[in-house]
């Protein structure tokens, strides 16, 4: 049915937690399999007719084969369903949604959990020569999360943050207004935390800590910056620059999941869709302007949309 359109029929995700905060203690596969059993849960559907789980995550090492189908596995879901980890940088967890809604239209799967999972905080170091040997002298040792997450793959050691300096530079984007953006960001964040705007969303996690056990049910960072230190804080990224850490996104911690079939078929279980997907596009360009990337997206779908 062409006019079948595919729906999200629940969205969860876990709290964000900060770098080497809250979540230091669990994988990012732990992370998802608590927000999909979620999710599963909340339209009350058996595990097993679920097709395929399509999660993306970048920084995979050190969390073992295919985390996502650890995650799927650790919510229940059976052996016997597909899983699909994709890798796509800052767009994997979306990625992964486009591939689910492709897969149902494409009369592949018939229901689809799609989402993304990152523990920066556990990304390991890595030896990259010691399969070889030391024989002698020092030796490298490289961060997982900047090798394969925060450093440009093209030109070596370049930090994505000096991209975002281009950016602010070729559009005149003033410290000032990205200042007030980010205090802005991070007021409507706390409230939102705090009036219960997100708990329809946030799965609470259970955490072991050294005393006893917490619930965590809130996002970690809005509470943990001091919005009056933001105008004070040195570029982080060039000299006389204009982006720092307050003004830049954080490096964070945490999973989210959605549960995607067809129309027709959430009206026969019953199901009041969150969302429909109408279209959705890729656009790509030259790696060090990911930045304005979206803009080619949002211009393709609105054209294919109309």
């Amino acid at each position: 049915m062409s006019n079948d359109r595919v729906v999200i029929v629940s969205a969860k995700r876990t709290p964000i937690g900060s770098f080497q905060g809250n979540f230091e203690s669990l994988k990012a596969t732990e992370l998802a399999s608590r927000v999909i059993e979620k999710n599963i849960n909340d339209i009350s559907i058996n595990p097993k007719e679920i097709d395929e789980t399509i999660m993306g995550c970048v920084l995979s090492a050190g969390l073992g084969q295919a985390p996502a189908r650890q995650a799927a596995m650790g919510a229940g879901i059976p052996s016997e369903s597909g899983a699909t980890t994709i890798n796509k940088m800052c767009g994997s967890g979306m990625k992964s949604i486009m591939f689910g809604h492709d897969s149902i239209k494409a009369q592949q799967n018939n229901i689809v959990v799609a989402g993304g999972l990152e523990n920066m905080t556990n990304a390991p170091y890595i030896l990259s020569k010691a399969r070889k040997g030391f024989r002698m002298g020092h030796a490298d040792v490289k961060d997982h999360m900047f090798l394969d997450g925060l450093e440009d793959a093209y030109e070596e050691g370049k930090l994505m943050g000096s991209f975002a300096e281009d950016t602010s530079e070729h559009y005149q984007f003033t410290r000032e207004q990205q200042d007030n953006f980010a205090i802005t960001s991070l007021e409507r964040a706390k409230k939102a935390n705090e009036d219960g705007t997100f708990d329809s969303e946030i799965v609470p996690i259970k955490v072991l800590n050294r005393k006893n056990e917490i619930i965590i049910n809130k996002d970690e960072q809005p509470f943990k910056s001091d919005i009056t230190k933001i105008p004070t804080l040195r570029p982080a990224f060039r000299k006389n620059g204009t982006v720092t850490a307050a003004n830049s996104s954080s490096i964070s911690d945490g999973a989210s999941s959605v549960i995607l079939m067809l129309e027709s078929e959430a009206q026969k279980r019953g199901i009041k869709p969150l969302a429909r997907i109408i279209d959705h596009s890729t656009n790509s360009q030259e790696p060090k302007w990911f930045t304005t990337a979206p803009i080619g997206a949002i211009e393709k779908v609105l054209e294919k949309s109309g």
